[in-house]
């Protein structure tokens, strides 16, 4: 209701209950200094109050003044609600603001947690860092301590055989030189008491020597009597004499037939039992060993195709699978496969081929090629008898030829001699026809000189390569623990073994080894052997093992080179 009183409505203001400013406060600087101050209400202007007064003497006499009051109180309420409303709001503000305080506080609160746990986190970290660096440290001081006392052990053991070699030897000087005093002692007691008795020896030597010769003139007189009185008598009686004639005749004729019977029975036994000469070596019982050993062939058993044998996996198992399928044939009784078996020498395939044989519950006989060219005339008959001799075999015969290509030539070359082409003929003959008596294995070197009748008769073909790097490991760590540790762990024989790591050794000399056969590694264990042995103390170090490698290994240079200066000889010679 401020129109009432006027305000707003000319450049007057509302009165102010504010005093003047003083005049050291900021009043005016040009007022005197002795001017009187004025009082607060002479700036009021009465004006207002009185249209004020007249405006409500207006208003009361007026037919809306009712209106007009209910009209304010009205802009009143709306003025207060509009004032409630902004209170309202302010406190929903307040409110906001509060909750939004809370949140600042607990997002606080979570990050102070989670500082706190990582804190944590990297707290226990560390000490376990620091416990676990503490057990290490433990761990090697307790190492330390173990090597040391087992160093210590050791040397106390070295010292108390070292003490102990040097008591034996004392003894054994003392028991040698007793010995020795007790020889000469009992020397010179004989000899002093021979010396003393020297008349009685002989005088006791000259009577028995008297004796003896009286007995035997008197032996002789007597067998020469009964032997006179015996002939004379027997001269003179005919009948005794002519009986005695006959029985000799008869003694002549019976040692006679008996001879010729026991050479008809042993050539006999010798064509069932006996071992062909082209045949080298075989595990069929021959007659001596008939006699010698009759319960071996009952003792002997089906061994492991591959036991000792060390092959690529490839052909471990395809060679397992010809031994399955050989074994399950002579079980049932079916017709044998022919074998080639082909690789450089060295590889396993005459070992493979007896165990083989032995697996499969067969004998087997090994021949080599190169005997048979120098047999001649005599190789068809040779070669007959073999195979003649095989098929007498009840357990089925595995009949392995080394060397094949020795006398498996090619017919049409000009090379080959008439009689062993006469004996290649009679080989190609006896195996025309697959058997269930024997079973063929051919080795070579060399497989593309045969015979391409031969080629026909094989039935499955086997490369036995160079071994890899796993398979000369593997041959390495069998050979070591065969010639090496077994000797030197055993203590049967004068060997012992220096300390180092065997493995990693025989993994290096694996990787040394490239291009080496199982038989050169097999010689290299051999070679590690004699070294320990020609060693003063009988002991084999690394070093030792060490230059037997690189002896090998140069020693395996040379052959390749040879052998590719032959190759290279042999290609310049061919007509192109």
């Amino acid at each position: 209701m401020s129109w009432l009183f006027g305000w707003g409505r000319g450049p007057s203001k509302p009165p102010t209950d504010e005093a003047e400013t003083p005049e050291g406060e900021g009043g005016s600087s040009d007022k005197s200094f002795g001017e009187k101050p004025k009082d607060k209400w002479s700036n009021f202007d009465p004006t207002g109050l009185e249209r004020a007064a007249k405006s409500a003497r207006e208003l009361d006499r007026s037919r809306h003044a009712k209106e007009a009051l209910d009209l304010a109180r009205m802009q009143e309420q709306s003025v207060q609600l509009e004032h409630q409303s902004k209170v309202k709001e302010h406190e929903a503000a307040l409110e906001q603001l509060k909750g939004e305080q809370i949140r600042l506080q607990a997002e606080e609160r979570r990050k102070t947690l989670t500082e706190e746990t990582k804190q944590n986190q990297a707290r226990a970290q560390y000490q376990d860092k620091l416990a676990r660096q503490r057990y290490d440290d433990q761990v090697r001081q307790q190492q330390a301590l173990n090597e040391e006392n087992l160093r210590k052990q050791e040397e106390s053991v070295t010292k108390q055989e070292a003490m102990r070699k040097a008591t034996i030897e004392h003894e054994m000087a003392l028991r040698h030189k007793n010995e020795l005093l007790r020889v000469e002692a009992e020397s010179a007691a004989r000899a002093k008491v021979e010396r003393e008795n020297a008349d009685l020896i002989r005088e006791q030597i000259r009577l028995k020597a008297a004796e003896h010769r009286q007995t035997v003139l008197e032996s002789i007189r007597t067998a020469g009597a009964v032997f006179g009185e015996g002939f004379h008598a027997f001269v003179s009686d005919w009948d005794k004499l002519t009986a005695t004639v006959a029985g000799f005749t008869l003694l002549a004729v019976g040692v006679y037939s008996a001879r010729n019977a026991t050479g008809v029975i042993g050539r006999y036994i010798e064509a069932r039992l006996g071992k062909p000469s082209l045949v080298r070596e075989t595990s069929r019982i021959t007659v001596a060993e008939a006699i010698k050993h009759p319960v071996k062939r009952l003792r002997s058993r089906p061994q492991d195709a591959l036991e000792g044998v060390v092959l690529s996996p490839s052909l471990e198992e395809r060679v397992r699978d010809i031994a399955i399928a050989t074994r399950n044939t002579r079980q049932n009784k079916g017709l044998y496969r022919n074998i080639l078996m082909y690789g450089p020498p060295g590889t396993g395939k005459t070992l493979f081929a007896k165990k083989l044989a032995l697996h499969s519950g067969m004998d087997y006989a090994i021949m080599t090629g190169g005997d048979v060219a120098p047999m001649g005339r005599d190789g068809v008959t040779a070669m007959h008898k073999v195979f003649d001799w095989a098929s007498t075999s009840q357990r089925g015969l595995l009949l392995f030829v080394d060397e094949a290509d020795a006398f498996l030539r090619k017919r049409s070359t000009e090379t080959i001699s008439e009689d062993l082409r006469s004996t290649l003929n009679a080989f190609l003959y006896r195996t025309g026809e697959q058997s269930n008596k024997f079973m063929l294995v051919l080795a070579s070197n060399q497989p593309e000189q045969f015979d391409w009748a031969i080629n026909d008769r094989i039935d499955e073909i086997v490369n036995f390569a160079l071994p890899g790097l796993e398979e000369r490991e593997r041959l390495v760590r069998l050979y070591f623990d065969r010639f090496v540790l077994e000797p030197a762990t055993l203590g049967r024989q004068r060997m012992k073994l220096a300390q180092f790591d065997y493995g990693q050794k025989c993994s290096n000399i694996a990787i040394r080894a490239e291009g080496m056969s199982g038989r050169e590694i097999s010689k290299l264990g051999v070679a590690w052997q004699a070294a320990a042995y020609s060693s003063e103390d009988g002991v084999l170090t690394e070093a030792m093992i060490d230059a037997r490698v690189d002896d090998a290994v140069h020693q395996h240079a040379q052959k390749m080179d040879w052998l590719h200066m032959e190759r290279g000889a042999e290609s310049a010679g061919k007509p192109s």
